[in-house]
């Protein structure tokens, strides 16, 4: 199979197979005006079967999402048919407005306009935890 190369673009390389699909719905690249090519279960020698998604055009992409579905990510930005940045994602300190508390007393229960923010307190474990209240993500 062979998937065109990209002039102008983001390449999300090393995702864990079988995440890319939750990876291309919480972007919303359903909803970009522009060629959007996933693969799935892709040959890698380092991880056995990955993910790719290629997206072509250049966007804002929230980081720690990325390194909270999956750590392993790698963000390439292309411009001129180049790589012109590589970035390795990680686990992030702290998610904001991605997770939801499922606590029914936590504050963010009744002010709507407050922000869901997780800070991450087991990295090895990677366990996310409310600010407010320190309910455990799930």
């Amino acid at each position: 199979m062979i998937i065109g190369q990209i002039k102008d673009g983001i390449v999300l390389d090393h995702i864990t197979a079988g995440k890319g699909m939750e990876i291309y719905n919480i972007l919303g690249l359903s909803k970009l005006n522009c060629t959007v090519a996933m693969i799935e279960k892709a040959e890698s020698p380092k991880m056995g079967k990955k993910d790719i998604i290629k997206i072509g055009q250049v966007m804002d992409i929230n980081f720690d999402v990325l390194g909270y579905i999956d750590p392993g990510i790698t963000v390439n930005i292309i411009r001129d048919g180049k790589v012109a940045e590589r970035r390795q994602m990680s686990l992030p300190d702290r998610v904001v407005g991605v997770l939801k508390c499922k606590n029914p007393r936590c504050i963010t229960s009744t002010e709507q306009e407050l922000v869901h923010e997780f800070r991450l307190t087991d990295r090895a474990h990677k366990v996310y935890r409310c600010i407010y209240c320190e309910q455990r993500a799930k």
